[in-house]
């Protein structure tokens, strides 16, 4: 074997034994090659440029030679790191310590985000080392070790890119506007300062978040109290559907946190004896732009004259509407806006593709992308509640696992198609955009756009509902002749041509016979239904009808008693 004459021990580049000890400690037996390449120039004086991959041992390669210096002639502020990332900056801080730490090396991590006096008073205690970063962690950002448990015991390892820009300043006092992608962590970003405030100051009726939803609505509450269970939090949810005296009975023992929509909060307000929100202090408008709309503007302005100035508000939202922004004029102080995504965007994990055809054939197409994704989990979205009814069938008499969701559904009835989809009971869930925003759905792997929407920025939160959290996923669009210029505008939106999704078109073809006879039994079942449900409503019409008489006769019949 030949060898390379390069020096295969730190020792062997010139570092001093401390530093070689430091190594040794960190599990780095022999340099890297751009270690082994630049500390010896360093070393030397020579001003260095490393062309190296991410892992290739960069950071030791400049951390290395300036700690040696360091310790020759030690100074405060004697080097400055700038990173592009916070998160990176933070790693390298680390790195500095870590290698320093038997030569007592202190490092300070200015970034954005973060308590400005915190970060003077570091730099006023004179460190070697500046350096550029973010907190990676939840103790990082402020969070009392009790959040910070319970983020763990969720899996929540580190902030998501929202929750480490807006958690310092709502920790600070100050009200927030968050711009983030459905799946951000965006209700993290809102839940933990408000229960870190109240663990500091319990009281009933300490918070309360407005939702577009039932659904959200129940996701955000159960959210919160998955995060204060260790500190007993209690919630209430008032949503339309259920029964307003259980809800009064549930606020009558006087939980920390109010989720609620708009139009039945208003309800409790106006006529729950004893329910007040006088004492709020915490108000988050959540999903703010599907809130105003869905016409909760007049709701919600009618709560904010029953809640006190005093207090705390946080708005999120995927856009900035100029409803939005009406609103956030109305009801937030001096607020810190974060935009932890570009206005109209998708998360680069998202896989983007369109299928254009006929009309006619549309729903064979569907079937054969839900079969070619057998073992996925998938949601179709369709424009209409009957489509949805339809499809499901049509799936269904196929022996495709398929389940509908939408807003005509009772709220018992929404409820359980979304459970059965998330456990895993059902596979494929057809939604109408009542699904498209907000759901807790942690893994959804492929989402169809069976009908175009008509409003492109709805294609933005249809497709949010994959490729979370990191994760990779797929949306496809089936386009036919209708829906050319809807598809163009989506694309105008959102800045890119997305690449053409590969169908087989004989395949697709072999399904036609029997997917044309599973939409014909499907539309025969739902007319039978239909039948069905007008012949009960005509029962109930009948029945009411004999009610009236029988009241109206009895009433004559005792006014003629009384004459006599």
């Amino acid at each position: 074997m030949e060898d390379d004459g390069s020096p295969k021990t730190f020792a062997g580049l010139g570092m001093c034994e401390e530093l070689v000890e430091a190594c040794k400690s960190l599990g780095w037996e022999t340099p890297s090659k751009i270690q082994a390449e630049a500390i010896p120039y360093a070393l030397q004086g020579r001003d260095v440029i490393g062309l190296a991959q991410t892992g290739s041992g960069k950071t030791g390669a400049f951390a290395l030679p300036i700690l040696q210096a360091l310790l020759q002639k030690p100074q405060p502020f004697f080097a400055c790191v700038l990173s592009p990332t916070r998160e990176l900056a933070i790693q390298i801080s680390e790195q500095f310590e870590a290698l320093g730490s038997g030569i007592g090396v202190k490092c300070s991590v200015l970034v954005g985000g973060v308590d400005m006096m915190q970060q003077a008073i570091s730099l006023a205690k004179r460190p070697h080392i500046v350096d550029d970063g973010s907190p990676k962690t939840f103790a990082g950002l402020g969070m009392c070790e009790e959040l910070v448990e319970a983020c763990k015991s969720l899996g929540w390892e580190t902030p998501s890119k929202i929750q480490a820009e807006a958690i310092p300043y709502a920790l600070q006092g100050r009200d927030v506007i968050g711009l983030a992608q459905t799946g951000s962590g965006k209700t993290g970003a809102f839940a933990l300062p408000i229960l870190q405030a109240l663990l500091q100051k319990p009281q009933p009726f300490f918070a309360c978040v407005l939702s577009p939803t039932r659904e959200l609505a129940i996701q955000i509450s159960e959210q919160f109290e998955a995060l204060g269970s260790g500190i007993g939090v209690k919630c209430s949810v008032l949503v339309g559907g259920v029964d307003m005296m259980q809800q009064a009975i549930s606020l009558a023992k006087r939980p920390h946190i109010v989720v609620a929509t708009p139009g039945r909060l208003l309800d409790h307000l106006s006529n729950t004896k004893g329910f007040s929100l006088r004492a709020l202090k915490y108000l988050v408008l959540d999903e703010a732009d599907r809130l105003l709309n869905m016409d909760f503007e007049r709701a919600i302005d009618d709560i904010l004259k029953d809640i006190p100035k005093e207090r705390r508000t946080y708005l999120f939202s995927a856009t900035m509407t100029k409803k939005v922004s009406k609103l956030q004029r109305a009801c937030l102080r001096d607020p810190l806006k974060i935009e932890a995504a570009s206005k109209y965007s998708t998360v680069d994990t998202l896989k983007q593709h369109y299928l254009f055809i006929p009309a006619t054939y549309k729903d064979c197409y569907l079937v054969y992308i839900l079969v070619r994704m057998s073992g996925s989990t998938s949601m179709v979205f369709t424009r209409t509640c009957e489509s949805a009814r339809l499809l499901a069938l049509i799936l269904r008499n196929l022996g495709l696992s398929a389940i509908p969701i939408n807003g005509q559904m009772s709220q018992a009835k929404r409820l359980g198609s979304l459970n059965k989809f998330k456990s895993g009971e059902c596979n494929i869930l057809i939604c109408t955009d009542v699904a498209s925003r907000g759901l807790d759905i942690p893994s959804v792997d492929v989402v169809i756009n069976y009908n175009i929407p008509t409003n492109s920025k709805d294609y933005i939160h249809r497709v949010g509902r994959t490729a979370r959290a990191g994760r990779s996923g797929l949306a496809i669009s089936l386009v036919n002749q209708y829906e050319v210029e809807w598809y163009r505008q989506i694309e105008l939106l959102i800045g890119k041509e997305l690449p053409e999704y590969q169908a087989n078109k004989e395949e697709v073809l072999l399904l036609l016979e029997r997917v044309s006879d599973a939409r014909r039994i499907a539309q025969m079942k739902l007319k039978g239904s239909e039948v069905k449900r007008k012949k009960r409503r005509v029962e109930d019409d009948d029945e009411e009808a004999e009610k009236h008489a029988k009241t109206h006769k009895n009433s004559k019949a005792s006014k003629k008693s009384r004459r006599r």
